[in-house]
């Protein structure tokens, strides 16, 4: 979290993200993302109770003096109001305010059942705004192989390691850049991941992510690193960006007429679950773990992907139009079926 935000928080929210950040594991970036939501709740708060001028922009609006005798007089009402200004005057979609509301169940969770601040949590029954559930974009296996394919120049090694191992390891973008060269075990056929939280998980390798490794290391630059143990090294011989690698993909995306929005680097990960799941056969709880999703409900999305194809298959099917014709009134002469 960077030091002039943590600078601006008043103290109980400050222990609220020592507790996130060292009990709960939580990545700086997460946690960062904890207290800008809190702090749009209290700018809010401290403006709809009439604690600052009346002049003052919403976005100079400081919380520094928050403390939990302001924090005692929020209710659950208080919160339905916040979440109707988050819709009208802010515009938030339903996945953000879905996350604030996540943030505001922590915080006073925190407070109530592991630190006894409050006697009584004000958003117990709070409910999550409802979400579309709508598909992650993903490429078939036939536009995987075609974007491979495309793959050259002077850094192809590298591009096309990162690129083969999005598309079998299902790595998050973050986890990629964060590889070092000891993460990668040979002799085992895996490699280590430091996912979300700092959380470690450790994916194995098949033959096509071993080969595409062994090419780049032979090819790697050596000299003059900046990090000598990073695994994927850009042209200025640094660690490579998280930007960087979105530009690579996105370059390689757009070669195959796929460069429109919607896909990007974290649509590669949907490639690898999807096909892991659909081709691969991979039970759902393994597929969690190669993931590194904290809960099954995360992963069951990739089972409504082929609960999809399912359902398009029956429609393709030549019979699937064919409707039976209305009754016959046959005569008393007619022959009936036989008992």
């Amino acid at each position: 979290m960077k030091p002039e935000l943590l600078a601006e928080a008043p103290p109980v929210i400050k222990e609220f993200l020592g507790y996130v950040g060292t009990i709960r594991g939580k990545s700086p970036k997460t946690v960062e993302e904890y207290y800008l939501d809190l702090r749009t709740f209290f700018r809010y708060i401290k403006k709809n109770q009439g604690l600052i001028p009346p002049t003052t922009e919403f976005d100079e609006i400081s919380i520094s003096d928050v403390d939990l005798d302001l924090i005692k007089t929020i209710t659950l009402t208080t919160v339905y109001e916040y979440m109707n200004y988050l819709t009208t005057e802010r515009h938030n979609k339903a996945a953000t305010r879905s996350r604030k509301v996540s943030s505001l169940r922590t915080f006073f969770k925190y407070l109530t059942n592991k630190t006894g601040k409050l006697a009584v949590n004000p958003v117990e029954e709070l409910e999550t705004p409802k979400l579309k559930q709508s598909l992650p974009k993903y490429l078939t296996l036939e536009q995987s192989l075609e974007l491979l394919s495309k793959v050259e120049g002077a850094t192809k090694e590298r591009d096309y390691c990162m690129l083969i191992l999005f598309l079998n390891c299902g790595m998050r973008l973050s986890e990629l850049v964060s590889i070092n060269l000891s993460d990668v075990n040979h002799g085992a056929s895996s490699i280590r991941i430091v996912g979300k939280g700092n959380k470690e998980r450790m994916v194995y390798l098949n033959d096509a992510c071993i080969d595409a490794i062994d090419r780049y290391i032979a090819v790697r630059p050596k000299n003059a690193l900046v990090d000598k143990n990073a695994l994927f090294i850009s042209k200025q011989n640094k660690r490579i960006s998280p930007k960087t690698v979105q530009y690579i993909v996105k370059k390689y995306l757009a070669e195959i007429e796929l460069g429109g929005p919607g896909f990007s680097v974290h649509k590669l990960r949907h490639t690898a679950a999807t096909l892991m799941y659909q081709h691969g056969h991979v039970d759902i709880r393994v597929l969690k773990d190669i993931l590194g999703h904290e809960n099954l409900g995360t992963t069951e999305i990739y089972t409504h992907l082929s609960d999809e194809q399912m359902a398009k298959a029956a429609k393709a099917n030549p019979l699937s139009q064919v409707k039976q014709r209305d009754a016959v009134k046959f005569s008393k002469a007619d022959k009936k079926e036989p008992d």
